[in-house]
């Protein structure tokens, strides 16, 4: 496959900067492929497993929220949070979902309350899921 300039820059700092085959990534509106030579677009990310393919290697990450360019045939993923597979403590996620959930079952729970513990139950299946497929 031909390649293409990928950048993948988090609030943390530049994880990836390198040539790239394909990129798979969840936007709001659902899965995204990009390869090399694909049309300018910009889309806002969701949460979900992004994959990396490079030379043949095939890379995955938890992605949560952020931002997708391609410009120029050059492709900028800025995400707020994102984390390779190898990198993701598993028991740390399943602790984060059983929290979670301990709050959602709480019948005294204010409504921002039980939206922040959606949100996180969600972040950690996320990342379960990514992580526990190393």
């Amino acid at each position: 496959m031909t390649p293409f300039t990928l950048k993948i820059v988090t609030p943390d700092g530049l994880l990836f900067d390198g040539q790239a085959e394909k990129l798979v990534v969840r936007t709001i509106g659902g899965d995204v492929a990009i390869l090399a030579r694909h049309m300018d677009y910009t889309a806002p990310l969701g949460m979900g497993r992004a994959v990396v393919e490079t030379a043949g290697q095939r890379r995955t990450a938890a992605c949560m929220g952020g931002m997708l360019r391609v410009s120029g045939g050059e492709v900028t993923l800025v995400p707020t949070t994102f984390e390779w597979s190898d990198r993701i403590d598993v028991g740390r996620a399943e602790a984060s979902a059983a929290r979670a959930n301990k709050i959602l079952a709480d019948q005294n729970a204010t409504k921002a309350d039980l939206k922040l513990a959606q949100a996180r139950l969600h972040r950690a299946l996320v990342r379960k899921s990514v992580g526990s497929a190393k």
